[in-house]
């Protein structure tokens, strides 16, 4: 009797032959190096025996690859064209690939349904590997791309330990050079302007903020602190909010460029000049930075760099090459203070 059946086998199915994990039938698909002989010589048993895709997996058990990685960014067009951050990290990401020869391919994942879409285009086998951007807190899908084999690098995390390798930059330490520097020009009613706080970056530059009151031997204000998302009506909200509470404080620290634009229209519509009545200082040094009125000071995190080092990784992790296999990995890259007019 023929080992084969009837209907198309599942990945649960070879699995399950196999006597190993969805996700360890995945790696051996994938060609990953990280599997030993003897659990692969187990799944390209199954997979014969079931008739599990045979072309296809023939192809990746003999180690072929697409040469095409992913980088997803789960916001909508909008906010991927009016946000500087993204451009420099697709620029970055995009050199270090081409470099590599491999095939960029651009994802926006805006939905649940687009999030399920893309889940099944990677069970395909469609591209090498994944790197994610602006992940929020509760996103599944860094667990659900590494569940299906697939190596992936995010851009900043979701958490303090995150398991998933990583490349960040010292959002704490943006937080905390802003305060100091408007604690040095003599400012004391410093106020913040957040990001979404279901996103780690956001909490971290909020713990860098509260982090530099407390060095600077200042009392922590609630009322000075309201979140934005991120966008510049966001961070026109968030001033607005500020301002009803606290119209006393003098300086703000907004965890954008592009909330700390929309922060400067809130306080030109309420008769405050910068830098005089407030002082302002945002974050990512963006073009944004260089073209307000006043220019802005700005916290520099090496966008395009970040985008480099993920790709770096990600082919690193393709190709089975690693410093510590059992470690994710993590890049945390530095930041730095670039002063100008608004402070």
């Amino acid at each position: 009797m023929s080992g084969r059946q009837s209907g198309r086998p599942t990945l649960e199915q070879v699995a399950a032959r196999a006597g190993v994990g969805r996700g360890t039938v995945s790696r051996v698909i994938n060609g990953s190096p990280r599997v030993s002989e003897q659990t692969r010589t187990a799944v390209a048993r199954a997979v014969a025996e079931l008739g599990y895709v045979p072309n296809q997996a023939a192809r990746a058990l003999a180690g072929s690859r697409t040469d095409a990685i992913a980088l997803v960014i789960p916001e909508v067009e909008a906010r991927l064209f009016a946000e500087p951050y993204f451009l420099d990290l697709i620029r970055g990401v995009s050199a270090e690939l081409a470099e590599a020869d491999k095939q960029l391919l651009l994802t926006l994942v805006r939905s649940e349904q687009e999030r399920q879409r893309f889940e099944q285009y990677l069970a395909a086998q469609r591209v090498d590997g994944v790197l994610l951007a602006s992940v929020h807190g509760d996103d599944p899908l860094p667990d659900r791309i590494r569940e299906l084999g697939l190596p992936v690098v995010m851009n900043g995390r979701r958490a303090e330990a995150e398991p998933v390798p990583y490349v960040d930059s010292d959002n704490i330490g943006a937080g905390r050079a802003a305060v100091a520097h408007l604690v040095g020009r003599g400012r004391s009613r410093i106020a913040t302007v957040t990001g979404p706080l279901d996103m780690y970056v956001a909490r971290a530059r909020l713990g860098g903020y509260r982090a530099g009151l407390a060095e600077a031997g200042l009392a922590p204000d609630e009322e000075l602190v309201s979140a934005g998302d991120f966008t510049e009506e966001g961070g026109r909200r968030a001033m607005r909010l500020l301002l009803d509470r606290s119209p006393d404080l003098d300086a703000v620290f907004a965890a954008s460029d592009v909330m700390a634009a929309g922060a400067r229209g809130a306080l030109r519509e309420a008769g405050r000049r910068v830098p005089e009545d407030v002082a302002l200082v945002g974050v990512d040094d963006s073009p944004v930075a260089r073209l307000m009125d006043p220019p802005l000071t700005s916290v520099r995190q090496p966008i395009e760099e970040m985008g480099r080092t993920m790709a770096r990784m990600l082919i690193q992790e393709i190709q089975g090459i690693a410093e510590a296999p059992e470690e994710p990995r993590r890049r945390v890259l530095p930041t730095e203070l670039i002063v100008r007019e608004s402070c």
